[in-house]
């Protein structure tokens, strides 16, 4: 595998920022790391997510993200948000406008990523558990699948327990507006549940110690009932790096990748 840390100008932001990318090595000797990139010219691609406390080193520093994906021929992309929500903020920069649009077409640019639906993936923890559902169910023309790890399914509630009044206005304007909008989980659930066209697989998994089992509970019974090829698991485990090194490799074998 191939590491780097790309620097880079985003239009959308106003500013610098970076990701890390992993992409597919060929290799034979690399001891402890089997190296396999299928012989394909552009790679599959994973956009991977991070959380409200964390930053585009974090999968690598706290999982064996680049362990894990050697054998698979996977490029793993890992974005830098800050603590944005992955939106568009009401008082503040354009990061849903940044990670829906401009990064994949830069990333793209940079980097030999494959450019069809059916290899390119999205996946995040908490906060970007709740990014990775958003990208799937409102582009699903673009993600063949979408998973999230301790996810925040309802951002409304979380966001008034969790963030201070002025960050909460900064990153949603008024948060009474989110129900039933393009930033409610949801809602988006039930538009992609009803929705002709294609529909991306969707995995859920959540603790059942974490503080966001509840709301993860409440969307497994929503998804359950719609038209869609969805998964949920949970296991014994609280919000921490422990539960989501597993179940990152859980995910990784559930991706519908040529093996």
């Amino acid at each position: 595998m191939a590491l780097m840390e790309c620097h880079f100008f985003s239009e959308a932001l106003g500013m610098s920022t970076s990701m890390n990318v992993i992409m597919p090595q060929q290799t034979r000797s690399q001891i402890g790391l089997a190296g396999h990139s299928h012989g394909e010219s552009k790679h599959p691609v994973l956009f991977l997510l991070h959380g409200l406390s964390d930053d585009h080193t974090i999968w690598l520093r706290r999982t064996s993200i680049e362990r894990y994906v050697a054998s698979l021929g996977l490029a793993v992309v890992m974005p830098n948000v800050h603590r944005s929500f992955y939106q568009d903020m009401a008082y503040g920069l354009a990061y849903w406008t940044f990670v829906s649009e401009e990064l994949p077409a830069l990333a793209r640019s940079f980097f030999p990523l494959a450019e069809e639906r059916e290899k390119t993936f999205v996946a995040g923890l908490s906060m970007g558990g709740y990014g990775a559902l958003k990208l799937g169910l409102s582009h699903p023309d673009r993600f063949a699948a979408a998973a999230s790890l301790s996810g925040v399914t309802d951002v409304a509630r979380l966001a008034k327990e969790r963030l201070k009044p002025a960050e909460l206005t900064a990153v949603f304007g008024r948060i009474e507006e989110v129900a039933g909008s393009e930033r409610d989980l949801f809602h988006l659930l039930q538009q992609a549940g009803a929705a002709d066209g294609p529909k991306p697989k969707l995995y859920q998994c959540c603790g059942t110690e974490d503080f966001l089992y509840n709301d993860n509970q409440r969307f497994r019974e929503a998804a359950q009932t719609l038209d869609l090829d969805y998964t949920y698991e949970e296991h014994p485990g609280e919000h921490n790096w422990a539960y989501w090194d597993m179940t990152i490799q859980r995910v990784l074998q559930w991706l519908p990748l040529e093996r």
